[in-house]
């Protein structure tokens, strides 16, 4: 018999799950609300200009390369990869200049205009460098690539020297404080975990793998787009039997009084059945708003969740020649600033922002002669904090990021380069794309809401029922999200196909056991570590 699969949504996550369970032989039928694919990972076109919606950063190729793989493919007959000749140009408050480059000669030079031209400069930065590797790699293996459906499976013994050398108990400031003394590398070397919607001041100190991959391994950009790798994926998708539906919004995912999930029902009344659902829309979303009411639902909707932003796209009438591919403007108030947006939830007096040249690397993304301008400037998702006006944040946003850039790049009547403009805010994200609360990246991935403390793919409460996506297992990021859409393939195929494994009552008591001997160990060495 056939096992039919439902997916709703068709963003990174939905999209790659389609393409290996349709491989593997699952039916597989997507709906999707809106009229194009990649959800956030989607794109803008105006009069000639091509806007990445959300993601710009190509990171951990070779997590991409593995997906295609997977998939009977060589990623190389689908995307051109263009590698930025350099990785960021950073603007601080006064004017100075850093460049972030993979370019290890160049940036021991830039470094030492900083930290001092003494021999300390560059061992101290090869020792970072040799820290975040380990927090790269060991990252992969115990929180990427590893299946947390049991509580016990996070106390496997062999996860402790992994968790032992990831500093967890530590930040991402904290250890670039470590190694770099201004105020100034310390700044160019953590405002990476806005990536991951979360303050360098509180993001975990392994999600400084972000800024090891940058340098070892470059920062990428697919020719037309980054929405070039969904569309891949959907490809080979379809190719495999896969159906897409456009166009189409899921009003509930339908459960029977067993708490069975049996398929979803339509805006439109239709009712779809299905063996299997899986959900790519938000998941505290889909928790709170396409599912029978639960506790958990309402747990979920109160738990930390990652900023959000307030999105600029620029079609401009010119080549801005003093913008690179990749830019960032920090706030000479960084802490400040954090706090803002993450205890606040508004807008910084003095915002840090992210500016994006597509143009600069790829000619197809604007007209000749003119450029593609993309500028996010991360702010609070939406709350309860009172007198909140967005359309004045927006206003402000924009005069903040015009003044800057003029100031900054000395550039005279930015505002005038400007030939259309379109603006997404926190009410966009929320409405357009379903994100609670228009938080850009999910759920935050604070200690408490990691690995098995994550939702896990296989929903624990309704049966048939999974999810796949930001916040869910193993969390947020176009690669980090081709891992759960892997994990959840293993999962089915386990469940399903022929050959799979049935792990028996005995064998439970046996793993639960082993859990709770590990628990144990596990908590004598942190304890003897701390």
């Amino acid at each position: 018999m056939v096992v039919k699969i439902i997916i709703i949504g068709a963003g990174a996550g939905g999209t790659a799950a389609a393409a290996r369970l349709s491989k593997k032989g699952f039916q597989v039928e997507i709906y999707e609300k809106n009229s194009y694919n990649g959800g956030r990972c989607s794109l803008i076109h105006q009069n000639g200009h091509r806007f990445d919606q959300g993601p710009s950063l190509y990171l951990m190729p070779k997590i991409f390369e593995e997906t295609f793989e997977d998939l009977g493919e060589d990623i190389k007959n689908h995307i051109e990869l263009l590698k930025c000749p350099s990785n960021y140009s950073v603007h601080f408050h006064d004017g100075e200049t850093f460049e972030l480059t993979t370019d290890i000669s160049k940036l021991s030079r830039s470094l030492e205009k900083y930290e001092g031209n003494s021999e300390s400069t560059l061992i101290n930065f090869l020792s970072y460098l040799k820290e975040t590797h380990v927090h790269y790699q060991r990252s992969v293996k115990v929180a990427l690539k590893t299946d947390y459906q049991n509580w016990y499976d996070l106390f496997n013994p062999k996860h402790i020297p992994d968790v032992i050398k990831l500093h967890l108990l530590d930040t991402v400031y904290n250890r670039v404080c470590k190694y770099f003394k201004s105020d100034y590398m310390r700044k160019a070397f953590s405002f990476q975990t806005m990536y991951l919607g979360m303050s360098p001041y509180d993001g975990l100190a392994p999600y400084s793998l972000l800024q090891y991959t940058e340098i070892a391994e470059g920062i990428w950009y697919p020719k037309g787009g980054f929405n070039k790798v969904l569309q891949s994926l959907e490809k080979i998708a379809v190719q495999n039997g896969a159906k897409f539906n456009y166009n189409i919004d899921v009003q509930e995912i339908i459960v029977d009084d067993n708490g069975v999930a049996k398929g979803i029902k339509l805006t439109n009344g239709d009712v779809i059945n299905s063996d299997i659902v899986i959900c790519n829309a938000d998941l505290v979303y889909a928790y709170n708003k396409l599912l029978p009411k639960t506790s958990y639902a309402e747990k979920l909707g109160k738990k930390e969740l990652t900023s959000s932003s307030i999105s600029f796209y620029w079609s401009m009438k010119t080549v801005v020649s003093q913008l690179k591919v990749h830019n960032i403007f920090l706030a000479e108030k960084y802490k400040e600033s954090f706090d803002q947006i993450f205890k606040d939830h508004t807008l910084p007096d003095e915002p840090s922002f992210y500016v994006n040249v597509p143009s600069r690397i790829d000619p197809t993304a604007a007209p000749e002669g003119k450029d593609t301008v993309i500028v996010l400037v991360p702010v609070g998702h939406v709350s309860n904090v009172p007198n909140i006006d967005f359309d004045k944040l927006v206003k402000r946003a924009r005069e903040h990021v015009i003044k800057t850039l003029e100031k900054r790049l000395k550039i005279s009547d930015f505002r005038s380069m400007i030939d259309h403009e379109i603006v997404n805010d926190p009410r966009t994200w929320q409405n357009e794309f379903n994100l609670w609360k228009g938080s850009i990246l999910g759920l935050s991935h604070s200690l408490s809401q990691v690995l098995w403390f994550r939702p896990s793919l296989k929903c624990k409460i309704f049966e048939n029922l999974y999810f796949v996506g930001a916040s869910a297992q193993p969390g947020t990021g176009v690669p980090i999200v081709l891992c759960g859409a892997k994990m959840l393939e293993k999962q089915l195929c386990d469940r399903f196909l022929e050959g799979k494994v049935k792990i028996n009552t005995w064998s439970k008591g046996v793993s639960f056991s082993i859990g709770i001997l590990a628990f144990l160990f596990f908590l004598v060495s942190f304890v003897f570590l701390l």
